[in-house]
């Protein structure tokens, strides 16, 4: 069984936040030297987790909607200045969202010899660690290339360039 810490705020060290259904509305959360569960959805770690980076999570999100126009599924810059990005799996509202941190994702592939393959993919993370998950290569690579749309945009050299432009 995995301990419970009864609040998190995601950091560098966060490499996946998961629905845990098992104790309701939680989330399984995955870092670099371990996991636990916490009482809270994947969506509520985020929104405490920009709040405690200055800004609130609609504030983050009407920011990038506004400068890359991606209105659905979309990217969250968490701390730009530490580069800690984010990227849901699903809508925000489907209970099996799951959200990823750009920043620990070494790869993503197609899973093989899993009951239908299309749909699931496999992620590794830097630390050698896989998690499998029911959502298409394709959609997550779409997500990766968006989050580092993001990325840029948010990065004083994407400002730079679109000042310019």
């Amino acid at each position: 069984m995995n301990e419970v810490k009864s609040d998190y705020i995601p950091s560098r060290k966060t490499m996946a936040l998961l629905p845990y259904k098992t104790l309701g509305d939680a989330s399984l959360v995955i870092e670099h030297n371990g996991q636990f569960i916490v009482p809270k959805s994947p969506i509520q770690l985020i929104k405490k987790s920009c709040l405690v980076n200055h800004s609130t999570y609609d504030g983050r999100r009407d920011a990038v909607v506004h400068q890359t126009g991606f209105k659905r599924k979309t990217p969250i810059p968490i701390n730009p200045g530490r580069n800690l990005y984010s990227f849901p799996t699903h809508s925000t509202t489907d209970p099996q969202c799951s959200w990823l941190f750009f920043h620990s994702i070494a790869k993503i592939k197609p899973a093989s010899g899993l009951p239908n393959p299309q749909l699931r993919s496999i992620i590794t993370f830097y630390n050698g660690q896989q998690i499998p998950m029911d959502i298409s290569y394709h959609t997550l690579k779409k997500q990766m290339e968006r989050t580092l749309a993001c990325i840029f945009v948010f990065s004083s050299d994407g400002k730079e360039i679109l000042e310019t432009s």
